[in-house]
């Protein structure tokens, strides 16, 4: 997978991530805050891998 593709999944997954925790808080359902808490964390890993693989790239040219 290449950086972009690793930075908008991370992008992407912390926005839902975002959203669900958000319509957790408003209904009250804790499972629902929980699950958008892990997929914002999934995202933010998935932004720091494409931000490691830039930084590769750029360090062997």
């Amino acid at each position: 997978m290449s950086s972009t593709s690793d930075k908008v999944k991370g992008v992407a997954n912390e926005a839902v991530g975002n959203i669900k925790q958000g319509v957790g808080k408003v209904t009250g359902n804790d499972k629902l805050r929980a699950e958008g808490v892990v997929q914002e964390k999934k995202g933010e890993v998935q932004k720091a891998v494409g931000d490691t693989k830039d930084a590769v790239k750029k360090a062997t040219r």
